[in-house]
């Protein structure tokens, strides 16, 4: 029995519809729908810490804040659009500035 199935194009295949669905969320936003862009990032520290030999415990000495806040590379929308780069936020929110005032 020979399978037929690639499964090298079925990802394919898969790949290109959530492609073509993420455009279309973007390019045509719910307006029923709040639309706030926000992402997530983080800073880090370098944290030094004392060991308390009474307790036993690491008690934090010292932080030191070892890089600046950055803009996240991927943005989400409060509608549940993930994924957007800067260009398709901008583009979302002005779908859905646009829609709100037709």
């Amino acid at each position: 029995m020979t399978d037929d199935v690639d499964p090298e194009a079925n990802l394919k295949e898969w790949q290109a519809a959530m492609q073509a669905e993420h455009e279309d969320a973007i390019a045509n936003p719910d307006p029923s729908e709040d639309h706030r862009i926000e992402g997530v990032t983080q800073v880090s520290y370098r944290v030094t810490f004392e060991y308390d030999p009474e307790t036993e415990t690491l008690e934090r000495d010292q932080r030191e804040q070892v890089d600046d806040l950055a803009d996240p590379e991927l943005l989400s929308c409060d509608c549940g659009v993930r994924g957007m780069t800067s260009d398709e936020a901008r583009e979302h929110v002005r779908a859905a500035r646009e829609q709100a005032s037709e």
